[in-house]
């Protein structure tokens, strides 16, 4: 497929193409990324070390914080170093490898949320079989399931990406490489190949958020029966979760549920779920978990402890 095309490189537009608003874009992302590398490398650091989170919940929140990190290193990197450059050029194999690694990451994080939500369904409204039904054989092929089923999706990108025909011009108006930039580009008509994005991608996105979102209001109509104690605590790790799911659901169903039009927002929202979730998401877990703050000071105090006996 890739020989009947005249294009062999695509050149990235990026968020600006004014020289002081690059070098802004260079220094905000490059802290945004930092931020996120930091923030899921020590829940990931946390939780790997801490006897105290070994229940499901933080086996799950083990891969979240994963897949983030490989979502956002997909797409940041690459912006980052795009913003000192004059010309942004990709290649066309670099910019299959990236449609690749951000679905394949972005569906990854969709299925671990889901798993997260049926999770705290078992925990919360069937308690006294919890570890009977949610044991870590379980655990463990149902995050098999997810990674096959990720690249499954990202595989069906792939073969839509390149089924395209690019003659010619090569600009992407974006600063990254995805199906929906692409197919402004095509010289042919793409109205079936965005069908299919559609109803991949697009219904992915909905159905997904669609399960979440009932999966939790059940869970929260459940809590009427539990202590007031109980209540609370459910009720902190339910709200952080959905709003994760908000956060990261809502931009990529603007993106993906509608025909290859491109909006001037388009960009912005897609920095939204691309680098600010990944960033968002170990603030969110944190800030409103106490087991994962208190395991973060132990590991700290254990750290500052050994440091102190040498």
């Amino acid at each position: 497929m890739l020989l009947n095309n005249n294009v062999t490189e695509f050149i990235l537009l990026g968020l600006t193409q004014d020289p002081l608003k690059k070098k802004i874009v260079f220094v905000v992302f490059l802290i945004f990324y930092l931020g996120t590398l930091l923030g899921n490398l020590l829940i990931i650091v946390t939780i790997k070390t801490s006897r105290a989170l070994g229940s499901p919940l933080y086996f799950f929140l083990f891969y979240l914080s994963f897949s983030d990190t490989c979502f956002s290193t997909s797409i940041a990197p690459r912006m980052i170093v795009d913003a000192l450059l004059k010309n942004n050029v990709i290649s066309f194999s670099e910019c299959i490898i990236q449609v690749f690694s951000l679905h394949f990451f972005g569906c990854l994080e969709i299925f671990i949320l889901i798993l997260m939500a049926v999770d705290r369904y078992v925990a919360i409204c069937k308690p006294l079989h919890y570890m009977t039904i949610m044991n870590k054989k379980v655990c463990s092929v149902l995050v098999a399931v997810a990674w096959v089923g990720s690249c499954v999706h990202s595989s069906v990108q792939i073969f839509l990406a390149l089924s395209l025909p690019f003659c010619g011009p090569n600009v992407i108006d974006h600063y990254l490489c995805d199906l929906q930039p692409l197919l402004q580009l095509a010289c042919a008509d793409t109205y079936v190949i965005n069908l299919l994005l559609v109803s991949n991608s697009g219904a992915i996105c909905t159905v997904s958020f669609a399960i979440l979102m009932l999966s939790y209001l059940v869970i929260l109509y459940s809590l009427r029966n539990h202590s007031a104690e109980g209540r609370k605590k459910a009720l902190s790790t339910c709200v952080s979760h959905i709003m994760v799911v908000i956060l990261f659901f809502g931009p990529c169903i603007f993106i993906y549920t509608r025909p290859a039009t491109t909006f001037s927002m388009d960009k912005m929202i897609a920095v939204f779920y691309t680098i600010g979730t990944p960033l968002f998401n170990p603030l969110i877990y944190t800030l409103r978990n106490a087991e994962v703050k208190n395991a973060m000071r132990k590991l700290w105090s254990k750290k500052v402890i050994s440091e102190d006996h040498r």
